[in-house]
């Protein structure tokens, strides 16, 4: 029998709330997000009560945004507390971005009662139909006795296989009714193992075979925890390794085996045989197919998802399993069959040497106002090699991925796949938390354009009240950059896409933060290093050349991230060559 908690057997019993905080703890999370609120009342005062920390959001994508961003960093499941008949409509943009993202995120929604409801209202019956077709699994708690049955789930469902996000829908007032229902028996997650050795076998023959290999690792990769056996492959057998999205930096990116994809992807249609682990071939990979790769490249795919082995392409060499397993068991037999390094990779620096070229002669041109090159370039000098960077925004991310090396892994977060702007500040908020509770003392790093810092703006509330420090910094060319620019190539002039170099700057001051504004190159240094320096968080507002993007419209040298591989059409599937 439910009962209330002040009249149960407190030896027995424990609220809703306090099972869902424990298992929480149990994670090992030290921290969630939350927009405040009397929705969650229960569950936050036993979050309190165990020392798990609560970050304060103002808006229901932020709070996602910033569980998203934590769990990224630190490989534990992010916790996003909200409301959800109004909160849920405005948390969707942050789900999906973590969902496509592959982040285990769990988001705890709270419901009002059953009695509530109304016969005839515009909503239905079920308050998570309108969240259902975007993530990995979404539920009701039926019963205050099955709360631990139900998180337990949507852990399993969360971390187990391709993470994503779940959704757990808990009414308000089961987090204040006792249950004596809890054992809090802690979740084993059943792990994918490996190919068959056969499987296995054919992979190795190919790259025993190979001239020109090339690695190419994504999110998943990073999620299976792959950088150690990633590492000894590329250093053993002397393979190029291009990491993208959160692969970024298993391999610390040292421009001689170890690049970023958005860089050094024009050296990719070179390649005779490409191991893709763990990562979606998509529109940002061209779909792995002619004219970003070879199409006699030969691809092995490594996936611990059987549904993505193949997306758009004919894979020659399918390992559905665990990345870092299958790793371990592909190095193993090519150590047993004897394989030797790859004698020249001289072809691969040759293919990226123009780009590099173009990119350090654009950058090194005098100019009046400071070019997103300088600033890129000024940034990664003052960041700490163990600092995390967070990318938001279109045009100033183009610029940043020609200039930017990651060292550590799980130390770059963007809004990739699904590309929403401003969702980088919560998500360097959350990675800020994460850093932070792993005992790190570097600060998180955002660049981010003036548009899509507009959107989270005041999720700065966040770092005043928490005492997170991050440096902010904001490329402003007063527009919607990539529109104005490609209305311009269209038009011959923009519509709709000005926005005035206004001072973002003062925000951080509204907040207790250190604001700055640069307008010069003999001022940026400065600035930053006063920014890392700082004890508070920082956003130093710099204003960069307002026509820089057309340049990079125009010169294919200069397109970290290409946008015209479209499978339908010949044309605008055409890379232009880099000569």
């Amino acid at each position: 029998m439910i009962q209330n908690l002040e009249t149960s057997n407190k030896k027995t019993s424990k609220s809703g709330g306090h099972v869902i905080a424990e298992l929480i703890k149990q994670q090992g999370v030290k921290s969630v997000a939350c927009l405040s609120g009397t929705a969650h009342t229960y569950l936050l005062l036993a979050l309190e009560e165990l020392g798990v920390n609560i970050i304060s959001s103002r808006h229901e994508t932020a709070t996602v945004g910033i569980a998203d961003g934590y769990a990224r960093v630190s490989g534990k499941p992010g916790f996003a507390l909200i409301k959800s008949d109004q909160g849920m409509p405005n948390a969707m943009t942050g789900i999906i971005t973590a969902n496509q993202a592959c982040s285990p995120v769990i988001v705890l929604a709270s419901l009002s009662p059953d009695s509530k409801r109304e016969s005839n209202d515009e909503w239905s019956n079920d308050w998570l139909d309108i969240v259902k077709p975007f993530v990995k699994w979404a539920r009701v708690v039926p019963d205050v006795d099955r709360v631990e049955e139900f998180l337990n789930t949507a852990l399993i469902q969360c971390c187990n296989g391709r993470p994503g996000v779940c959704v757990l829908g808990i009414p308000q007032h089961f987090e204040s009714q006792a249950t004596t229902n809890h054992s809090l028996n802690k979740n084993v997650y059943a792990k994918a193992g490996c190919p068959n050795e056969e499987s296995l076998e054919n992979a190795a023959e190919l790259l025993m075979s190979a001239k020109r290999p090339i690695i190419i690792a994504g999110s998943g990769a990073a999620l299976s925890e792959s950088g150690e056996i990633l590492q000894k492959i590329v250093k053993d057998f002397s393979i190029p390794i291009l990491g993208n999205s959160l692969g970024r930096g298993l391999v610390s990116e040292d421009m001689q085996l170890s690049f970023s994809w958005p860089l050094a992807q024009v050296s990719a249609k070179n390649a005779d045989i490409v191991l893709a682990v763990g990562i979606r071939l998509t529109q940002r990979l061209g779909y792995g197919l002619a004219p970003r790769f070879s199409s006699d490249a030969k691809f092995i795919q490594i996936d611990i998802h059987p549904e993505e082995i193949g997306r758009n392409r004919y894979v020659d060499v399918p390992l559905n399993g665990d990345a870092r397993l299958t790793l371990e068991s592909l190095y193993k037999i090519l150590i047993s069959k004897g394989m030797s390094p790859i004698i020249n990779n001289d072809w691969f620096h040759k293919s990226l040497e123009p780009r590099l070229s173009r990119i350090k002669e654009v950058e090194n041109e005098p100019a009046d106002i400071i070019h997103p090159y300088q600033l890129a370039r000024e940034v990664v000098r003052q960041m700490p090699a163990d600092s995390i960077y967070v990318g938001d925004g279109a045009d100033i991310q183009n610029w940043m991925h020609a200039i930017l090396r990651i060292k550590i892994k799980r130390g770059f977060l963007d809004h990739y796949p699904l590309g929403s702007m401003g969702i980088g500040t919560p998500l360097s908020i959350g990675a800020a938390v994460a850093a932070r509770d792993n005992g790190s003392k570097s600060p998180v790093v955002l660049v981010t354009g003036d548009g899509a810092f507009g959107f989270y703006s005041f999720e700065l509330n966040a770092l005043a009240l928490s005492g997170i420090r991050i440096v902010c910094v904001i490329s402003n060319d007063g527009a919607w950059g990539t529109e104005k620019h490609g209305q311009i190539n269209a038009l011959g002039k923009s519509i709709n896409c000005e926005l005035g170099q206004w001072d973002y700057h003062l925000l951080a001051n509204i907040f207790g933060g250190n604001g700055e504004k640069v307008s010069s190159i003999n001022e940026l240094k400065p600035a930053l290093e006063r920014a890392f320096k700082s004890k508070t968080f920082s956003v130093i507002n710099v204003i960069t050349d307002p026509m820089a993007g057309l340049m990079r419209k125009k010169d294919p040298k200069l397109q970290m991230i290409a946008f015209e591989d479209l499978v339908t059409s010949l044309k605008t599937h055409y890379t232009p060559e880099v000569k």
